[in-house]
Formats: structure tokens, sequence, C-alpha cells
């Protein structure tokens, strides 16, 4: 299957990793009237559940706007139109921008690929929250790889990539203390070898459109 993706990325504006969700609502209130892509939301409030084809995030204090599918698309027709940031309070003149459009090729494979969370990974939910500090390393461990399979299957469906093989993969994780709506949570960083094709720059897990989750491959 072949896979649209565009990134847009603003080099000369520095920000933090947390201001990601700012920039999800700039973007998705500035340009609300041409898609509920950008914001995750239908026009009579509801949410759209499906996995976000529009994301944004902030890697190395850099800006990025993902878009994959139709989401894609979007990002090409509203590029010229992005002429400034502003995030509560803060303007952010846009003097320059890079956008990249690639065709990415996904289908079953025996090769393993490495990949690194380049943003916090937000595995757990209120449940599994539970079950997870309960539990030892060895049986964490295994929660986090079948969680993190799921993830990718997310992913797959989301785009409409049916997978014929099992996902195999083997994690290398640490835990992390982050703040997600003023709650503490437990997030991730680290690794993961599989044998699912993935692009760079998507996001995996909870909260992926508002930039935790991302991964490159190595």
């Amino acid at each position: 299957m072949q896979l649209h993706q565009t990134i847009i990325k603003f080099p000369e504006i520095e920000l933090k990793t947390r201001d990601a969700h700012k920039l999800r609502g700039y973007f998705g209130n500035f340009f609300k009237e041409h898609s509920p892509l950008l914001h995750n939301h239908f026009e009579d409030g509801s949410l759209r559940y499906s996995y976000p084809l529009v994301q944004y995030k902030v890697v190395e204090h850099t800006p990025y706007l993902v878009g994959l599918a139709e989401g894609a698309k979007l990002l090409i027709e509203l590029f010229l139109k992005i002429k400034q940031i502003d995030l509560e309070g803060e303007h952010y003149p846009i003097l320059s921008k890079n956008i990249t459009n690639k065709i990415f090729e996904l289908n079953d494979t025996n090769e393993l690929f490495e990949y690194s969370f380049v943003t916090l990974w937000m595995a757990l939910n209120e449940k599994n929250y539970r079950d997870y500090i309960k539990s030892d390393s060895q049986k964490k461990e295994k929660m986090l790889r079948k969680i993190l399979t799921g993830n990718i299957l997310s992913f797959y469906k989301g785009i409409g990539y049916w997978t014929k093989q099992e996902i195999l993969l083997k994690t290398r994780l640490e835990e992390r203390k982050t703040k997600f709506k003023d709650q503490s949570m437990i997030a991730f960083n680290g690794s993961f070898v599989c044998n699912a094709i993935l692009p760079d720059y998507i996001g995996l897990g909870k909260a992926v459109s508002r930039g935790f989750g991302t991964i490159i491959r190595n």
C-alpha cells in the first residue's frame, strides 16, 4: 500500500516539547472551517475517534506538522496560508518553513527495523496503569509489548492498511514522569525493534495529535 505523507517544519521557531498541544489548538482553530482532521472534532463538537491524520509535534525544539493520507493533502493546500503562529499571546512570524512530500510504501516484510521515540510514548490508560504499577518487571515488559503492538495495529487501521503478518517486537524502554492535562502520568522513552514498516514522525499511543509517541527509524 502507498501512503502519502506531508511534513511541514518551522526551523526558525524554537518551542518546548509540551507546546505541541498549543500548536494543535492554534492550527485547529485557525483553519477550523477546512476540515475536522485538523482538530479531530466534527462540526457538532463530537470527537473524531479515528487515528489522527494531522499531528502536531515539537521535536528537538522545532515545530512540525505531520499529515497522512487525506491529512497530507490538506497540509499541502494550507501550506502557503501559514504566515504566523500565535500561541497564548506569543507571536511567531514565519520567516521560513519547509515542506516535504513522500509516498511511503507499506508492505509485510521479514526484515526487522529499529525505531526510537523522540517524544515520550504515552502507553497507559487509567485501567492498565493500575495493572502496570502492581506488576513485576517481566510482566511490565510483556504488557508494554502488547500495548505497543496494539498501537501499531491501530495506526495501520487508521490509514486503511491491513497487515497479514504477526507483529514481532522487542522493547528497550525507560519510565519517565510527565504532565498531561495537569495530571502526573508515567510515559516512556527508548526504542524498539519490530518487523513493521512505519514512517518517520508518526505518533503511536495516546495523545499522538498532541505530539506524544513520535518515532523515527534508526
